[in-house]
This record gives structure tokens, sequence and C-alpha cells, in this order.
């Protein structure tokens, strides 16, 4: 299993993580806008180059992770982080409310099945960690998971307790799980939520359902306190990343996620020697039809 790349956005495993320090702007003296975006396509590149190793490495598969309050900007940073990425290496599941079908079994059942295959990158836009955010605010929600007991003392902990055996089970297996919390103030998102008022090409966006959710905010960040402070571990490590300035977050999310491949020593695997062997006689065939 590897280690998480250091960072100042990295949640430490000793339970001292406070949502109320966590900054939510980009620091003093960062880079600016246009700095930002060479940043963004250097890393954006080096993904792409990264990508094409993994997927003949074949030994490891990546999983990224991404939560955060509405409009905190978790599709347009997987967008942008992503883009130069061969698409059939990379795969993005979107996470909603449960089917039917998925509230018939237990909570982990939903992501499981859309695991990143060895060689490729998988991205959860919202994942398993609602079932300990979003139900944990609307607790009422477990009602329709019909499950044989609920003790609503105990149930959030040993969710979280479940999600860090999972965490652990997919990273000795091969996959690198890398967490995101972009972590957009409230001030922010009220801005960012007006903006999709004003313009009439982004009113889908809005609902009346993120302004009622806006009232539960003390809630929620309790929620993300306790769920950030249970699961980030070296080897399934949350990053809290500042999301008021999109530029900002969206550079700190691809450089981290390049550190991480390029700890993992990915190489294009060698020929067989037997077919090695032969290589010469191949070349003189081809250049004949060539010819």
């Amino acid at each position: 299993m590897f280690e998480a790349v250091d960072s100042p956005y990295l949640v430490l495993s000793d339970g001292s993580f406070s949502v109320a320090r966590q900054p939510t702007g980009k620091p003093k003296g960062a880079p600016g806008k246009k700095q930002l975006k060479a940043r963004l396509a250097s890393a954006t590149k080096r993904l792409s180059e990264l990508q094409r190793a993994l997927y003949a490495h074949d030994r490891y598969s990546v999983l990224l992770v991404f939560q955060a309050m509405d409009a905190a900007g978790k599709d347009s940073t997987i967008r942008a982080v992503l883009t130069g990425v061969n698409p059939a290496g990379c795969q993005v599941f979107s996470f909603k409310q449960p089917s039917k079908e998925e509230l018939d079994h237990d909570f982990l059942w939903r992501t499981c099945r859309n695991l990143p295959e060895r060689g490729r990158i998988g991205v959860f836009n919202r994942s398993y960690y609602e079932e300990v955010l979003v139900v944990r605010v609307h607790p009422e929600v477990l009602e329709s998971q019909r499950l044989p007991v609920v003790d609503e003392a105990a149930i959030w902990q040993e969710r979280l307790e479940s999600i860090r055996d999972h965490e652990k089970h997919l990273a000795r297996n091969g996959t690198v799980v890398l967490k995101f919390w972009l972590n957009v103030s409230r001030e922010e998102q009220c801005q960012r939520f007006i903006a999709r008022l004003d313009d009439p090409e982004k009113n889908w966006k809005f609902a009346v359902s993120d302004c009622e959710e806006r009232q539960l905010w003390d809630q929620y960040m309790v929620a993300y306190e306790d769920a950030l402070n249970a699961t980030s571990r070296s080897w399934a490590p949350w990053y809290a990343i500042p999301a008021d300035s999109k530029p900002y977050m969206r550079t700190v999310v691809a450089e981290l996620i390049v550190e991480t491949l390029e700890r993992l020593g990915l190489e294009y695997p060698a020929p067989d020697p037997n077919d090695r062997s032969r290589f010469s006689r191949m070349r003189e065939l081809l250049e004949k039809d060539r010819s």
C-alpha cells in the first residue's frame, strides 16, 4: 500500500481535522490565473502520459472520490483535470438517489459494481460517503433502506468502520484511493447559486432543494468532519481542497493526482524474450511488405 502525498490540505489520520480551521480560499502569494492555467495544462498533460503507463503496467487501478456541498465545482473539476485522458482508460460515475434495486443491497454494493479495473482511472462524483453525510443529516432516509435493526446512536460509526475496511481492502488489492473534499465557503456557495439564477443557461443547475439544504449547513459540516477524521488513512487519504477559487482548486487536485501516480513506479512491460528474438525477422518481413 502506498503512502499519501504530503500536502497542506492532507487530512491527517490522528483525528485532529477541524472543518472550522480549514481554508476555503487560495493562500496568500498563490499564483495568478495565468500561472495556474499553465500549471493545470502541464499537470493534465503529464496525467495523460501516466494514464497510458497505468494501462500498460496493468497492476494498479485508481479511484478518485469527489465529495462537496452543492456548487463547489465537482463536475467542472473532474472535467478540467481529466481533459486529455484517453476515455478508454477512464470511467466516471455519479451517484444520486439510490434505485429500488440498490436499496435491496448493502450501502456499498452500488459503488462496488463500478470500481475501476486494473489499468484504469475511476471517478466517483459523490460516493458511498453519501451514506454518512446526506443520510446522517436526513436519518429518515434509513427507513427506505429496510435495515433489520437501526441503532441511530451507533450506525454512523459502524458505517465509517465499514468504509475504512472497504478502502483498506481495495488498497491491498492494488486500487489507489484518493479522496477530495472540495471545501467551498457558505458565502461563495450563495454567490454561485445567485449566478445560476441570473444566467438562463444555468437555471437548469438550480433546484429549490439547494436552498433548503443550505439551512442544514452546520449539520453537514459536523458530518464531514467526522467522516474525514474517521476515514483518512495513508492508503486512502482525504484532501480538503479550498474551493472558493476554482482555478486554484483544479490545479491542486491535478497535481496531487500526478504526484501520486508518479510514486507508483509505473513501467511499460518489456516484450517477451522469445518475441524480442524474432523482432529482426518481423521487421524484415514488414519492410519487404512496405516496399
